[in-house]
């Protein structure tokens, strides 16, 4: 699998990563035995790049991660996320240097590694500045416990604040057909700072896989249950617009998640996407997507099916949008 650069202090990972977020939870039932597989199978393909957070589970990802990559560390591009704290159904974010200490070496024992790759923090904190929480990253960097920093769902402001504190090599955001708001501000900054951007939910929580045609598809305690976008007549526009792109993707030879994977790929060699997956079919499936050739042609079509905007409903509940560094 190619490879793309994320910034420009020298992290090189696979052009399309892997989100271990599912295999934990909020997606319905898991496998550990599965998911193990998946990612032994990802490394065999070349995909390097797993994503993670501390959050997710709680905890019990990294140390899935952990025992997935024992033995193979070397070829592990290791990225988690400190930053939204969890205790039963309460959640809140967390930005204060000395939590992100504590944070990054209880992500290290959980992972079993030495230095995480890529650390982010997975949400801003808006009531410390981020030149604090940035400066306790770079501590981290100078002490050997980090090599790479990143940011998710961070506002332009904010990213300029943070980078000027410490080099920052990757955003981390949602970017897909059906979430095309970076390209409002957000890709502009990242590019004109020599950021990488890191598009997470690249098949919009797998809507665009075409997999999903009713709500009753969802499990009983399936995250998306919850999310707008899959409620109503959300749910019947947004199918409609699924449906648009599976047609054209059968004129590629591809799959719907294929083309929705090669269009994010198509917009730029400094976007690598991890699209989540908790099986090794629709890993070596998106892995496909490589294989397929967009035209300049077929970018105009694409744009015309999902222009920005297209997707019905808001891509957070009310609650979980608030999380969000606007």
């Amino acid at each position: 699998m190619q490879k793309r650069r994320l910034g420009t202090q020298g992290l090189i990972t696979s052009c399309i990563g892997l989100g271990c977020m599912g295999m934990s939870e909020f997606y319905g039932p898991t496998d550990e035995n599965e998911s193990i597989a998946t990612i032994h199978r990802a490394l065999d393909l070349g995909m390097d790049f797993l994503d993670t957070s501390d959050m997710y589970g709680p905890y019990t990802n990294e140390q899935l991660i952990n025992k997935a990559i024992r033995g193979r560390r070397d070829q592990v591009v290791v990225a988690t996320k400190f930053g939204i704290r969890r205790s039963g159904d309460l959640r809140w974010i967390d930005g204060h240097p000395a939590y992100v200490r504590e944070a990054c070496d209880a992500s290290l024992q959980r992972l079993g590694i030495d230095h995480i790759d890529l650390y982010y923090q997975h949400r801003v904190d808006t009531s410390v500045p981020i030149e604090d929480t940035v400066g306790a990253m770079a501590e981290l960097v100078r002490l050997g416990k980090v090599s790479f920093l990143g940011l998710s769902e961070a506002a332009p402001d904010t990213i300029r604040r943070a980078h000027a504190v410490y080099p920052i090599s990757a955003l981390q955001t949602e970017y897909s057909l059906w979430s095309r708001d970076p390209e409002d501000e957000i890709l502009a900054v990242v590019r004109e700072l020599g950021i990488g951007f890191v598009a997470y939910s690249p098949l919009g929580r797998g809507f665009l896989t075409g997999q999903i045609k009713s709500f009753d598809d969802l499990a009983e305690d399936d995250y998306r249950r919850y999310s707008p976008r899959f409620q109503g007549e959300n749910f019947k526009k947004n199918l409609e617009l699924v449906e648009r792109i599976t047609e054209m993707a059968r004129s590629k030879n591809a799959t719907p998640s294929q083309l929705a994977l090669a269009w994010a790929l198509a917009q730029g060699d400094d976007i690598v996407p991890i699209p989540g997956t908790k099986r090794r079919e629709y890993l070596e499936e998106n892995a496909g997507a490589t294989e397929v050739t967009l035209s300049e042609e077929d970018l105009a079509l694409i744009n015309e099916i999902a222009p920005q905007g297209a997707a019905a409903g808001t891509r957070y509940p009310e609650a979980m949008m608030k999380f969000v560094n606007l």
